[in-house]
């Protein structure tokens, strides 16, 4: 299943009124993690309240001690930061990488904005070496509009 092909599924989760929306984006997660080789821990992290810090929300994958991320730290601090995507084809030459088990060899970080402001990102960890393109982020950019709808 190619990536575009999963956009109408995306929206399909979103939309559907009946689900929570910690259901849906639950729903997301498992959608990517299933229907993408490469995507093997998709979660969201949001901005914890006011604090300089994200906070773990709906995911699939390995568990993570990492359930809070200041910002600025890890890949996932740094798009807190910069409101730009962030893809590391390779973890081990990152010096600000958290490392959340030693099987991931790639990331990519898409930061989500309602109404302008950066409230959070979807993170995806990859257990192959360098697997993310352009598609992906074009991809995961629409993933992350279709959820700011709900957000």
């Amino acid at each position: 299943m190619t990536l575009k092909t999963l956009e109408p599924k995306v929206i399909e989760i979103v939309t559907n009124t009946n689900n929570s929306i910690e259901n849906r984006l639950l729903e997301v997660c498992k959608l990517l993690e299933h229907h993408v080789d490469y995507y093997n821990w998709v979660g969201f992290y949001f901005r914890n309240g006011n604090k300089e810090e994200l906070k773990l929300g709906p995911y699939v994958g390995e568990p993570t001690d990492h359930t809070i991320i200041p910002f600025g730290k890890g890949i996932c601090g740094q798009v807190a930061v910069s409101n730009k995507n962030f893809v590391v084809p390779d973890v081990k030459a990152q010096d600000n990488y958290i490392a959340c088990s030693i099987t991931v060899k790639a990331e990519i970080v898409v930061p989500i904005f309602v109404k302008g402001k950066n409230i959070g990102q979807i993170d995806i960890d990859s257990n192959t070496p360098n697997p993310f393109t352009e598609a992906d982020e074009r991809f995961l950019e629409f993933v992350c509009k279709a959820v700011a709808e709900i957000l």
